[in-house]
């Protein structure tokens, strides 16, 4: 054997070792894959998702899938660049940077905990969006703090029930401001309140805020529900997205006849107790899995349509639904007419 090919012989296995390093050496980055989806109208294990006691439900063909995605987890367990090379290739994955996705200090087990509480709170808010759609009255404004020295201060208490603003019936937490900024210029604020179970009326002459009415009172809302609804979902899925997919299968199960027509739809979203879908992460890679599912309509956030733009959607229908009522309106529309003009993503204009 010649020296060369002795050099040859002894540097293979020296690389093959440097490449195994190279490729599973832990890297500061974040893998986002297609994760599952869920029929929240289904009953996997024989329990149904969405379980009403106390009200008639409908049940029928169809299915309304919230979606997911599969993030790597946080340190220790980063990915290494084989795992990134991968990612980097396909269509439906996505890269980004480890501190663009976890704080410093974040662990599985924090993360984990994190997801299961904003799930948690998703579906509280899901409930109420969908109760509020169909003509329920759910949401009570409760002030949470009134700031010392502005003019609510000695007047209101935290744990107030603000029930009425100038003899208007208050529908929610938002409609508070919204009421006592309509105030007339020199009018005191009137507010019928519930304190400790007693009703009672009080007027505050307010301050002046950027031209506006001002209290100084911080608002936080509680959720009263005329019946029983509860929502069983596998315990590994959390965060606050299915927020959208879990209140439109609550309004379809407490109406008569299959909103979807038995066809497949997917979508994602946070949703608030005033009906307003908000912006999620992986909505490329949610898109991907709801086109593996075979769902034929996806919604998508407002906030969320210029990324939707650039998703592997195949043959989908993207949908823009700023508010359950929006989302119900564009399902209603498809599923009479798949041709039917629905609201649509666009590009965001550069500024010049």
């Amino acid at each position: 054997m010649t020296q060369r090919n002795l050099a040859a012989v002894l540097a293979a296995p020296l690389l093959i070792g440097l490449w195994v390093v190279v490729l599973t050496q832990p890297l500061p980055y974040v893998t986002y894959k297609p994760g599952v989806t869920v029929d929240v109208l289904g009953d996997p294990d024989g329990e149904e998702i969405i379980q009403v006691s106390g009200q008639k439900t409908f049940r029928d063909d169809g299915e309304l899938r919230m979606t997911t995605v599969f993030v790597s987890r946080p340190k220790p367990a980063t990915v290494n660049l084989f795992q990134l090379m991968q990612a980097w290739v396909s269509k439906d994955d996505a890269v980004y940077p480890y501190d663009a996705v976890y704080s410093e200090g974040t662990t599985q087990k924090s993360s984990e905990a994190e997801g299961r509480a904003e799930m948690a709170s998703s579906q509280d808010l899901a409930v109420a969006a969908a109760l509020e759609e169909l003509g329920y009255q759910v949401e009570i404004a409760v002030v949470a703090k009134v700031v010392d020295g502005e003019p609510a201060a000695g007047i209101l208490k935290p744990g107030d029930e603000i029930a009425a603003v100038n003899g208007k019936k208050i529908d929610g937490a938002s409609a508070v401001g919204e009421a006592v900024a309509a105030t007339p210029a020199g009018q005191d604020v009137e507010l019928d309140i519930v304190r400790k179970g007693e009703k009672q009326t009080v007027s505050i002459p307010p301050a002046v805020k950027d031209g506006k009415p001002y209290l100084g009172i911080e608002l936080t809302a509680r959720f009263e529900f005329p019946f029983d609804v509860s929502l069983h979902i596998d315990p590994d899925i959390g965060g606050p997205s299915a927020g959208l997919m879990f209140s439109l299968g609550i309004y379809d199960v407490l109406t008569p006849g299959s909103l979807t027509d038995g066809k497949v739809i997917a979508g994602t979203g946070t949703i608030n107790a005033d009906e307003q879908v908000g912006p999620i992460g992986g909505i490329q890679q949610k898109i991907a899995g709801a086109r593996e599912a075979g769902a034929r309509l996806f919604l998508v956030p407002p906030d969320n349509c210029d990324d939707a733009l650039d998703a592997q959607n195949g043959d989908m229908t993207l949908v823009r639904a700023d508010t359950i009522h929006d989302a119900v309106a564009a399902i209603e529309s498809w599923v009479d007419d798949p041709d039917a003009t629905l609201p649509s993503c666009e590009k965001k204009k550069e500024a010049s």
